[in-house]
């Protein structure tokens, strides 16, 4: 699925009351919130015996998702620039690949 396709068509769910401001903040706390419930998932796999519950797991990764497209609706951007200016940004940092190296010792970044 495009990327774009899937933030156009997300929107179509999105709360029309909000206002612009709102849509960010509203994406900001979720893409927290549905992080937290993904984190917990993988903590009670961890720590509290219990199996790794994927289908839960996928479904919190998809409002992941939702949220993160909402914050690029707020915005006002594709999402698909957002992974873009990601991608940019590790390959500037490890132009070759991974480095423990690279990555303990970062340098400022634009």
């Amino acid at each position: 699925m495009n990327v774009n396709v899937y933030q156009k068509e997300a929107m179509t769910l999105l709360n029309p009351a909000l206002t612009e401001k709102d849509v960010l903040m509203n994406a900001l706390m979720g893409l927290c919130g549905e992080s937290g419930e993904a984190i917990d998932l993988m903590k009670k796999h961890l720590y509290q015996g219990h199996d790794l519950d994927r289908v839960k797991l996928i479904k919190e990764l998809g409002d992941i998702a939702w949220y993160l497209a909402e914050a690029a609706t707020g915005l006002n951007i594709d999402l698909s620039e957002i992974l873009q200016k990601n991608l940019d940004k590790l390959h500037a940092r490890y132009p070759e690949g991974f480095s423990t190296e690279k990555s303990m010792h970062r340098e400022a970044e634009a």
